[in-house]
């Protein structure tokens, strides 16, 4: 079995061209080949380790950098015909990967740390107080609500269908959907109203596909409310209007 060694701060050959990188303050994107590989092989030379697969991929890093610097060396007329890419692009590529999972392993030790940090806690709130809820007054809530303001949504949800309206089309005549009977609107609202329990008053406008069902759908909503089955709350002045539904 092999020894496990790390070779001071460097955890393999890339980590330790990434050093020799930045020690000399080089781009990159263009590395001085030469006295990198120079000061590389420098390096290995001190190298004293029994892991003899640790080492190997130092002379395989080292034996790359050797090819790269002989193509490098190569008669610029002799290098364009032979190859157009630059020989250390492939090995740019691979610093740059292994920068990226370097830093990404930064962050997930970071983030290891701080959750090693977070404690969690079971909710001890006694049932009386999550039980609680806080009375409501639906006189003080309705107080500022009108049938003005009502009509001031259905006009405007009015107006939105006949924006809709497409003017060049409109001249050609439509095929018409059969009315609805006021006796099928009722019982479509009130299924609504049933189904979400608390809903837009202007949402349920906008779903109707005519004037006339806009209009019917608006006459059953008042109609519900005087019969207690809808109430109706806006917080604040021009606020839409949400409808909720009272079981009898």
């Amino acid at each position: 079995m092999g020894i496990s060694v790390k070779l001071e701060v460097f955890e393999g050959p890339l980590d330790l061209l990434l050093h020799l990188i930045d020690k000399n303050k080089v781009n990159i994107y263009d590395i001085p080949i030469a006295l990198i590989t120079e000061q590389y092989l420098a390096y290995i030379e001190e190298i004293v380790t029994q892991d003899m697969e640790v080492m190997s991929e130092f002379l395989v890093m080292a034996a790359t950098l050797l090819n790269i610097k002989s193509r490098m060396l190569l008669p610029k007329e002799v290098l364009v015909a032979e190859e157009e890419e630059d020989p250390r692009k492939e090995l740019v590529e691979r610093l740059l990967e292994y920068k990226m999972y370097k830093y990404i392993s930064y962050e997930l030790k970071d983030r290891q740390v701080d959750a090693s940090r977070i404690v969690y806690k079971k909710p001890t709130i006694p049932e009386e107080v999550a039980a609680y809820r806080e009375e409501v007054d639906l006189g003080s809530l309705l107080s500022e609500l009108t049938l003005n303001k009502l009509q001031i949504v259905f006009h405007s949800v009015i107006k939105k269908q006949t924006d809709k309206v497409d003017p060049i089309r409109s001249r050609f005549g439509k095929i018409e959907r059969e009315d609805v009977s006021q006796e099928e609107k009722m019982l479509f609202v009130e299924a609504y109203a049933k189904e979400h329990g608390e809903f837009s008053f202007r949402m349920l406008l906008e779903e109707q596909r005519s004037k006339m069902e806009i209009i019917r759908t608006f006459l059953c909503s008042l109609e519900f409310m005087k019969l207690g089955k809808l109430t109706v709350v806006q917080e604040a002045v021009f606020d839409d209007i949400f409808i909720t539904y009272q079981e009898r």
